[in-house]
């Protein structure tokens, strides 16, 4: 159990800093000279990259090591970490943001995998716990980030968070076994899953549901302050624990896939849309709890969903989960950016809570014989 938590650690750290840029968005984007929306694409740009290297990464080391892999996936987080806290204008942040989408494609294609070979039969614990990594960076990591920013600067966050990957990098490194690849791993296990009609309908709908969420989280801090200017900090605490109720949620109902699969995009849709047009702080709160709770929801029973539309070639198959999520980020922040510059925070978010409407209907049609 103590190498799942150093698995989950890592995990916490690199979805912290893939979203830090929604924490610190106003601070960061006046002190490069840039709009609000263009700050945002500093999510993109994790997000192309990690398109792009989630599903190669297995096929260019078919045969190393997962748990070395896994480390030196880490220590590139930490150097584009420390990249962004040093660099002088928006260019070299886009940049480091680039490297640290390699980072987080490959630590979450090999991540399942690793946790699933350390502790064999405990599928679902490992996914769920992976995702109460990602609940604990927005629980703690997000907040703090916001409040960091307000008060030591936006810099000084990413300098935290490169040195706190260090730390994840040497704890994996002290307790994680050995985990060598898989025998079919590499460009024959991917062409297998990739003619799989099931496996690629769930992930077009794996894409809506992500672009639901990522066409509104960058500018969730916005949407905060047209209600409560001076409630972000608490708020996006209140974000993080109803993720924490949504991986419960998740993990109760992951013996009944479908429903659960169709009921947290519908449920992101609501949050969305009540945070968008809130009117108050009680409804405010209500509408991020929901949204949190969704999202949370989301890479429990999508990953699950995947292994079981694809289980003769599970690693291919997340690493096309992965692929899907972060093409679905790109889309979302750059359209998003665009919405919220040209139309407003309300109108993003209820541009998502459209993109949810069909992710779940999707997957209420879809039947997955493997779950």
């Amino acid at each position: 159990m103590v190498s799942l938590l150093a698995l989950d650690l890592g995990i916490c750290l690199l979805v912290a800093s893939e979203f830090l840029p929604a924490s610190v968005l106003p601070r960061m984007a006046a002190d490069l000279g840039v709009s609000e929306g263009t700050a945002g694409l500093a999510v993109a740009a994790t997000a192309i990259a990690g398109a792009v290297t989630a599903p190669s990464i297995a096929m260019v080391l078919p045969r190393a090591d997962r748990r070395l892999v896994l480390i030196g996936l880490l220590a590139v987080a930490a150097v584009s970490d420390l990249a962004v806290a040093l660099a002088p204008g928006f260019a070299v942040v886009l940049l480091s943001r680039l490297i640290l989408g390699v980072a987080i494609a490959g630590y979450w294609s090999f991540a399942f995998g690793a946790g699933v070979q350390a502790l064999p039969g405990r599928e679902r614990l490992v996914s769920t716990s992976l995702s109460v990594g990602v609940s604990v960076a927005t629980i703690v990591a997000v907040p703090l980030a916001s409040i960091g920013a307000d008060t030591a600067g936006w810099r000084v966050v990413f300098g935290v968070a490169a040195a706190l990957t260090v730390l994840s990098l040497l704890f994996l490194v002290l307790v994680f076994p050995s985990v060598p690849a898989h025998p079919a791993a590499g460009l024959a296990m991917m062409r297998s899953a990739l003619r799989n009609p099931l496996l690629i309908a769930g992930l077009v709908m794996i894409v809506f549901a992500a672009l639901a969420n990522f066409v509104a989280y960058p500018y969730i801090r916005l949407a905060i302050m047209r209600v409560a200017p001076d409630g972000s900090a608490w708020l996006l605490l209140v974000w993080g624990l109803g993720g924490l109720v949504g991986n419960v949620a998740a993990g109760a109902l992951s013996s009944r896939l479908r429903i659960a699969s169709a009921a947290a995009p519908l449920l992101l849709s609501a949050g969305l849309a009540v945070t968008g047009y809130a009117v108050g702080v009680p409804m405010l709160v209500a509408g991020v709890i929901v949204w949190g709770l969704a999202f949370s929801m989301l890479p429990v029973v999508t990953q699950l969903w995947v292994a079981g539309a694809e289980r003769e070639h599970t690693e291919s198959a997340m690493s096309l989960q992965v692929t899907a999520f972060q093409t679905a980020i790109t889309i979302g922040s750059a359209v998003g950016g665009v919405f919220v510059d040209g139309h407003g925070v309300a109108a993003t978010l209820v541009l998502g809570a459209a993109c949810a409407v069909v992710s779940g209907i999707g997957f209420a049609v879809l039947r997955n014989p493997g779950v």
